[in-house]
């Protein structure tokens, strides 16, 4: 059985982790990947050295801050949209789309929408209306489609090590997850865990308190499926190894595979 195996990593800078990103591309082979806080112009984003590794890329910079991609293994992705309809604020690099082997894709940074309250919240749960409004579209096109990305929502307690120090932060507040709740009411899948329902996997570990060594982490980054794509996963993970390489991203790449048409 062939597989196409779809990922999503949190780059938190691309120039800065290039070496780390092309290692990871090298090994493991997405055939698509989306990145997240590229943190650079549209003309800075290394797609030489993408391209010498064997991926088209589409990208939306964005000068030190957000940015997005997706990369296809062997071939240019067909680029449908940047940024959603009637993003609150279009001068974030947040979203993108393509089509690439057969499936749509959307690539999503989601704001973090810290400190709350206050309007970096209120922009959070407004750019979470705009995808879910979106969202609904893509779920009802009739093609396979998977939304992946940094969603900066830690769906329930059990995806993260512990709510304590945790209570007032904006990535799990109950209008976060409520927002992410409606989403997945639409009929998308989590597939991780979809899965794994009683494993505790975590996607991003902070560089504080010795939180990566001690593995105490949260699940942040997500790949949701629509009712055409869900029926044919057969398998999902974190690349936890990435996250040990010298000056890492605070994510790991989460990947999964399904079964190839």
């Amino acid at each position: 059985m062939s597989t196409l195996k779809i990922a999503t990593f949190n780059i938190n800078g691309i120039r800065s982790r290039l070496p780390s990103l092309l290692q990871w591309l090298e090994r493991e082979q997405p055939d698509i990947a989306c990145l997240q806080e590229l943190k650079a112009p549209d003309d800075a984003f290394p797609i030489d050295e993408i391209r010498a590794a064997g991926y088209g890329a589409i990208w939306q910079g964005q000068k030190s801050w957000n940015g997005v991609a997706i990369l296809a293994r062997g071939m240019d992705p067909l680029p449908i949209r940047q940024g959603l309809p009637d993003d609150p604020d279009t001068s974030q690099s947040r979203y993108i789309e393509a089509a690439a082997h057969g499936v749509v894709v959307g690539g999503l940074y989601l704001p973090n929408g810290n400190p709350q309250p206050g309007p970096k919240f209120d922009y959070k749960l407004a750019w979470f209306e705009q995808l879910i409004s979106h969202a609904q579209g893509l779920f009802d096109c009739g093609h396979p489609v998977v939304l992946a990305g940094d969603y900066n929502v830690i769906p329930t307690d059990f995806d993260i090590y512990s709510t304590r120090s945790w209570k007032k932060d904006a990535l799990l507040q109950p209008e976060s997850r409520e927002c992410y709740q409606r989403l997945l009411d639409q009929g998308w899948v989590d597939s991780l865990r979809h899965l794994y329902p009683e494993e505790r996997i975590y996607t991003f570990w902070d560089y504080f308190r010795q939180h990566w060594p001690k593995n105490s982490g949260m699940r942040i980054d997500h790949l949701l499926l629509n009712a055409e794509l869900a029926p044919r996963l057969r398998a999902a993970g974190v690349d936890r190894w990435v996250r040990d390489l010298p000056k890492a991203s605070d994510h790991a790449p989460t990947w999964i595979e399904i079964e190839a048409e």
